[in-house]
């Protein structure tokens, strides 16, 4: 399954992009501006430069005072030429905002349902190799005729009880139909990728050594394969990154999720079906819950910059590492929004997500202050829990 550890990370993931777009966004807005004040080369007019510069360096200023509410520009005195331009540069910014807002909530949640995809991709790419050597043996059988001929232990892969385990599996097989999992494509690359890369390696030459491999040196084969082969070459790799945009922040949870499915083979017991990680236990509910994380951060985008300002009085917002605000901005949603959530929980999965993706201080900044504000916002009754979540409040 994906956990939802693995679903706030692909938010924030998104919500990175997000802040990303926003900064462009917010760039090319103020070029129109730039633009808007430009000398008219098609004019036989005299135009005064330094007049339009200083309505342009206006029209700026009052752009970015009213990012969030027109009041300002209601109120102020400029020119009607001045308040247009920045109408229209306001609009122009939050139609491309709510546009790029759109694409990578869509983006966010096709990304997730792909994972289960990949990672049987990856079981499958090990039963092609399996496949492959069962046709060289049979055909060496073939080309002998009568002739009597031995093959080692050429058959240790294709007769693996972990991969036979999989392919017996009533769960495994329906998995991979249901997320249409084949390689009739790659037949090719897959003779070559075993030839160049699966039957010169170590594991592989270690694993034809042995007569009669044991269900652990079975698994242990497979899962070598899987993490030092599959994941580690580029030109494997190239394959998956092909079939996933995002793939770069995938690989390690597709990877992780492969190696679960073959564990679970190997500890297969007579009573127990196989089971697969599904994408969620119940993905209806929790595509909701990191549709929400991601939508509620960017609705609560002021107010919790303002909480992070004014916590922050010696650091210049600015200044602060992009990642942390967008964890922070995260964490502090989260918690004002999902009442069931505790925020001891929450606040430690935002901390996990800093230690990999901002700097190697981050945690404990993280840590002090998003504790100091859940707090606050508890105490001024922001914060709500309820069920569960009173866990965190006893």
């Amino acid at each position: 399954m994906l956990n939802r550890r693995i679903l706030r990370v692909k938010a924030f993931q998104n919500l990175y992009a997000y802040e990303q777009c926003k900064g462009s966004n917010l760039n090319i807005s103020k070029d129109f501006i730039k633009t808007s004040f430009s000398p008219d080369l098609n004019s036989m007019e005299v135009q005064d430069k330094t007049a339009l510069s200083k309505e342009a360096e206006l029209a700026i200023k009052l752009f970015e005072q009213n990012l969030i509410s027109r009041d300002i520009l209601k109120s102020s005195d400029a020119s009607i030429k001045i308040k247009q331009v920045v109408i229209e540069a306001l609009k122009k910014f939050h139609e491309a905002n709510t546009k790029d807002q759109d694409f990578l909530l869509k983006n966010m949640v096709v990304s997730a349902e792909r994972i289960p995809q990949l990672y049987l991709l990856a079981i499958e790419l090990l039963q092609a190799f399996a496949r492959h050597v069962e046709k060289e043996v049979e055909k060496k059988k073939r080309l002998a005729g009568n002739n009597p001929i031995t093959f080692g232990n050429e058959l240790n892969l294709p007769n693996n009880q972990v991969l036979a385990t999989l392919r017996e599996s009533d769960s495994y097989r329906a998995a991979i139909a249901r997320n249409n999992v084949n390689l009739h494509d790659i037949e090719l690359e897959i003779k070559e990728w075993f030839r160049d890369y699966v039957k010169p390696s170590e594991q592989y030459q270690a694993y034809l050594l042995l007569e009669s491999p044991t269900l652990e040196q079975d698994f242990e084969l497979v899962d070598d394969l899987l993490k030092k082969i599959l994941f580690k070459n580029e030109v494997i790799l190239n394959f998956f990154s092909e079939k996933d945009l995002n793939w770069t922040e995938d690989k390690s949870v597709v990877r992780s999720l492969a190696s679960k499915v073959l564990k679970n083979a190997a500890n297969l017991n007579e009573e127990n079906e196989s089971q697969m990680p599904e994408i969620a236990m119940n993905w209806d509910e929790d595509k909701e819950f990191f549709q929400n994380i991601f939508n509620f951060t960017i609705d609560n985008d002021a107010s919790s910059k303002a909480l992070i300002t004014q916590k922050t009085k010696n650091w210049d917002i600015d200044r602060l590492a992009f990642t942390d605000k967008v964890i922070m901005s995260m964490a502090l949603a989260e918690m004002k929004n999902f009442p069931s959530i505790p925020v001891k929980v929450s606040i430690n999965e935002y901390i996990d997500i800093s230690k990999t993706y901002s700097t190697p201080k981050s945690k404990q900044f993280v840590n002090g202050l998003l504790d100091v504000m859940a707090k606050e916002l508890t105490e001024n009754g922001e914060i709500r829990k309820s069920g569960r979540g009173l866990l965190d409040n006893k």
